[in-house]
């Protein structure tokens, strides 16, 4: 059973809580002759494909390591520049690895904030009043759970396809929210949630759910 993320969204759609707890890092590597048939984008903090794919390398892929030597940023482990290293022909045949690039903090606000309007259509397209919007949304390689508050507030589970019972995770997820978050006297409604004790107290609960399952939980 595999748990890959949980977000809270506010009442007004914006993510004020995100934890990945089990993303699968999906790396490509392959072996490249000169000239490198890859159009790269040398930033500052990443060296990324902007041109073609190849056997799995996609554009936005990231490049992770030359030869197995580490890159960070724009420079090898060893102290080289990538793009030198990259343009030299006397150093190919080369080692390539590549791998999806993380979703950043400002690219999971996005993402909160475009589920919003997703779910309030979801309940105008109910031919039945006082829908409960988007509770579950399938996709081939994972499964989005949602679960809201009376008060709007927006619990999401990210799981693997397949399982059954996460709304009893999501039920106690909100469980923990209420006793660890609107219990703390420091903290305001609305506001990004920076509380240690609910972050270990989550994250014991997803380990106790990847190795005893969702049945399991209250015991």
């Amino acid at each position: 059973m595999i748990i890959y993320g949980v977000y809270i969204v506010s009442k007004s759609g914006g993510l004020i809580f995100n934890l990945d707890n089990n993303v699968p890092r999906i790396e490509h590597e392959k072996t490249f002759t000169y000239p490198l048939d890859l159009v790269l984008d040398y930033d500052s903090k990443k060296v990324s494909v902007t041109f073609n794919r190849k056997d799995g390398i996609n554009v936005g892929h990231v490049l992770v390591a030359v030869n197995g030597i580490a890159v960070n940023g724009v420079t090898m482990d060893d102290g080289r520049d990538v793009k030198t290293t990259l343009e030299a022909a006397e150093n190919y045949p080369i080692n390539l690895k590549f791998s999806r690039p993380k979703t950043t903090t400002n690219e999971k606000i996005f993402l909160a904030s475009m589920f919003y309007p997703l779910f309030a259509i979801a309940s105008q397209l109910s031919p039945e009043p006082r829908s409960s919007g988007i509770e579950i949304l399938e996709a081939d390689t994972f499964t989005l759970h949602c679960f809201q508050t009376l008060t709007g507030i927006k619990f999401i589970v990210i799981s693997e396809t397949g399982l059954n019972g996460i709304e009893l995770l999501l039920r106690k997820v909100y469980e923990l929210y209420s006793d660890y978050v609107l219990k703390n006297p420091f903290y305001s409604l609305e506001m990004p949630i920076r509380c240690e004790l609910f972050d270990n107290k989550l994250q014991e609960l997803l380990a106790q759910v990847e190795k005893t399952g969702i049945s399991n939980i209250d015991k």
